[in-house]
């Protein structure tokens, strides 16, 4: 059943119950005539029209999104407005009827009947925001499994990228390397590994780091392979300085520059040039990466990209204000052009 269905069973179901206890009752006090159930018909009518109206300015204004102590005042007065359109709306058309009776002879009987039926349209009110608090709850606890298990999926990637007996072999090799002729760079290079271990560890702690954090990272994983590739790699790099404005997932840049050292320069017999440039349009940073080598068609199945996990990420934390392109640039050229917001995309109605 969708959330439509649903709405217009409640709606059709709600007012009908109402209009049923108050035939019931009416038979009840004895009270029960043909003008009473032709009244209930247009009172059911006008419930079910007017309250779809109401629930329409609920969601084009926004109030779903209000806090609870503003949604409060403008529930009540628009329910006492509301109820009093529909009190003199119903009244007038009975009345062109002639079904309308004396009821709106007497200011009591009519601040009474507005009331009754402000309270009727407060209780809606009330049933309609409780059902989206609820739906929007149980959302959050969704996207936030969501989460928890993407975070866990990336992390688990990445230890084994990062930390197969491959990656250890080569990273501790140039450093052994550098031991005896560099000791000093030996020694940086040992905390430069340090730093990125640990960071990739701490990972599933933050949804997102600052754009100076995630730099710190990509340059000790730099540094660490400029020590295996020497001359073969060739680092450029041109930082918009409003950049660090901006955050970003963990990880997510580390992770594109080294597919772009792995699939494309590590690949070539000469190396190649890695460049890292940053721009910001449209209150969004823009993440160029360049590398010299060719996307090829299945480079994307391949499980060390881990381009799934980072559309994945970038999907549940920005929605489709992000993105991530990449593409043969040129000849010998990959470009990878990562879109970040500013903000992540906060939880909203989907106005149903």
């Amino acid at each position: 059943m969708t959330k439509k269905n649903l709405y217009w069973i409640c709606q059709f179901g709600g007012w009908m119950t109402f209009v049923l206890f108050q035939c019931l009752f009416a038979k009840l006090d004895g009270t029960l005539t043909f003008n009473f159930a032709y009244s209930q018909f247009f009172l059911f009518s006008f419930g079910v029209v007017i309250s779809h109206l109401y629930r329409n300015l609920i969601l084009q204004l926004g109030w779903l999104r209000l806090k609870t102590l503003l949604v409060i005042p403008l529930v009540i007065l628009s329910s006492i407005l509301i109820a009093t359109l529909h009190d003199y709306g119903q009244f007038g058309l009975e009345s062109l009827l002639n079904i309308a009776g004396n009821k709106h002879l007497n200011n009591v009987i009519i601040a009474s009947g507005v009331l009754n039926l402000a309270f009727v349209y407060f209780f809606w009110s009330l049933i309609y925001f409780l059902f989206h608090f609820i739906q929007n709850y149980k959302k959050a606890e969704i996207e936030n499994f969501k989460w928890q298990a993407s975070i866990n999926e990336i992390e688990l990637n990445k230890l084994k990228s990062q930390l197969n007996p491959h990656f250890m072999f080569n990273a501790m090799n140039s450093i052994r390397a550098l031991i005896d002729e560099e000791p000093l760079k030996a020694k940086e290079a040992v905390t430069q590994l340090s730093n990125l271990l640990r960071n990739t560890l701490q990972m599933g702690k933050n949804k997102v780091i600052s754009f100076d954090e995630e730099m710190k990272i990509v340059n000790d994983y730099l540094a660490l392979e400029s020590i295996r590739y020497e001359e073969r790699l060739n680092v450029r790099m041109e930082i918009n300085a409003k950049s660090s404005e901006f955050e970003l997932p963990p990880l997510m840049i580390q992770t594109l520059v080294e597919n772009g050292i792995k699939h494309g320069i590590s690949k070539l017999t000469e190396g190649g040039i890695l460049e890292l440039e940053t721009a910001i349009e449209n209150d969004k940073l823009i993440i160029k990466i360049r590398n010299s080598g060719e996307l090829k068609d299945n480079i994307e199945t391949d499980s060390g990209f881990g381009i799934k996990n980072t559309r994945q990420r970038l999907l549940l934390l920005y929605g489709k204000e992000a993105s991530l392109i990449i593409q043969n640039e040129k000849k010998n050229v990959v470009l990878t052009e990562l879109i970040i917001p500013k903000k992540i995309v906060s939880y909203e109605s989907d106005n149903h």
